[in-house]
């Protein structure tokens, strides 16, 4: 199943998301309650979005990001974009450039899963790998259900040709096929555009790649949960892979791990830090429940919070993130691999195309702090549990039960203006 944009007679009008993204009759009493609706005059709609093109294709990057800020963005025009919040495009290029960079980027992503194809012929077969392929020394595994013994789906040319060692990186990007499958199978069950193979097949196949592609990070559980909204609302598989990579850029420092730690205890060191400036007294009291590493919230920050919100509501999250970490300076950043966002200046015209987040950032001089949204987000659910959490919690079980209680209930819009009003808060705190 596919997202089509559909033809209404008025393209602001409201729409129920859920039949957007239907869920299986089988789920419906297990899924999380959708909040989010378009709503007239706030969610960037088609129209909206059309007129805000010049005749040559050109962006008016700032009208989107102030609608988007208001009230998110219409089911039907949401891959669209996503591709210029995560930096895909240039708000500045024309049409014809962009159908052209689509173009290569088409071209060059069929080029890496080719090549995937070779080492392991499950990669575009429409099948999803479940069961370890290879050893850890690169012998290819038994599959007791098939002829002859061997996967034959599963053994690379360069194996089959030489008879040689598959090299290093061959064998590590093998051994992860089949907990991507894993993960796969695992992921948005409820939705019924995953009883289609096909559907799984896709997300696993841009998966696979990508852990192909960026080999110091590989496959990590939790890329699936972030790669699956993507996968679902870009028609093409290639631009799917491509917004997915600019995602990564962002987070890909949460997956980033060592034989004692993971990326994302960096950004739970930083919740501390912010939760001790802002609210010591809250700080204090999970310190002495020994919660003062703020372990509880991994999982928040690991994978966007797609537990605690609906499929819809988590898209909505994002996107409103995105909106207001927004720089007009993406694009080029991430083009020429510096990785981030930031700006170098207070000019007005680019903190009129920044949102809220950013441009507090810049007028604050916070140019250099790595220090994303979503950490705030966090700290914003926290301090909304202030009272139940000081008064109720005698231990990290009590913590952690009262933070799962949030599962379904949290509001995608008001968790991100309070963590714009903490960010602020955060930031005078500091200064002075």
């Amino acid at each position: 199943m596919r997202l089509l944009a559909c033809c209404y007679n008025d393209p602001e009008m409201q729409i129920d998301p859920d039949t957007v993204y239907p869920i299986r009759p089988d789920c419906r009493d297990d899924a999380l309650k959708t909040r989010f609706k378009p709503r007239p005059g706030l969610t960037l709609s088609p129209r909206r979005w059309k007129l805000l093109h010049n005749e040559e294709g050109v962006l008016d990057i700032a009208g989107v990001i102030r609608r988007v800020q208001r009230g998110g963005i219409h089911p039907t025009i949401k891959g669209e974009v996503w591709e210029f919040l995560l930096g895909c495009y240039d708000p500045k290029s024309t049409t014809e450039q962009r159908n052209q960079l689509r173009q290569q980027r088409r071209l060059e992503y069929e080029k890496l899963k080719t090549k995937c194809r070779e080492m392991d012929t499950t990669v575009g077969s429409g099948r999803v790998i479940t069961m370890p392929v290879i050893t850890e020394d690169g012998q290819p595994i038994e599959d007791p259900n098939a002829d002859g013994g061997a996967r034959p789906s599963s053994v690379g040319s360069e194996q089959q040709t030489s008879g040689a060692p598959l090299p290093k990186e061959v064998v590590q990007w093998k051994l992860t096929l089949h907990q991507i499958g894993l993960d796969v199978n695992r992921t948005d069950r409820v939705l019924v555009y995953y009883e289609s193979q096909e559907n799984l097949a896709r997300l696993w196949d841009i998966l696979a790649v990508y852990s192909w592609v960026d080999k110091d990070i590989g496959y990590c559980q939790g890329m699936s949960d972030l790669c699956s909204p993507i996968s679902i609302i870009l028609e093409h598989e290639a631009d799917a892979f491509w917004c997915f990579e600019r995602l990564m850029r962002r987070v890909r420092g949460n997956f980033q791990s060592t034989s004692t730690s993971i990326g994302v205890r960096a950004q739970l060191t930083t919740l501390s830090t912010i939760m001790k400036s802002v609210d010591p007294k809250l700080h204090e009291h999970l310190e002495n429940l020994d919660g003062g590493e703020y372990l509880f919230a991994f999982r928040m920050l690991m994978v966007l919070f797609r537990r605690e919100f609906s499929f819809v509501d988590t898209m909505y999250l994002w996107e409103l993130m995105w909106s207001m970490e927004y720089n007009p300076n993406l694009f080029s950043m991430l083009e020429s691999d510096t990785g981030t966002s930031k700006a170098t200046t207070k000019d007005e015209s680019v903190l009129r195309q920044c949102g809220k987040f950013e441009r507090k950032n810049l007028q604050a001089d916070k140019k250099d702090e790595e220090i994303p949204l979503s950490v705030f987000v966090v700290a914003s659910v926290l301090e909304a549990r202030n009272k139940k959490l000081l008064g109720e919690a005698k231990g990290l079980d009590d913590v952690v039960k009262i933070l799962n209680e949030i599962t379904g209930s949290l509001d995608a819009k008001k968790a991100c203006r309070e963590a714009l009003q903490i960010h602020e808060k955060y930031l005078t705190t500091v200064k002075a």
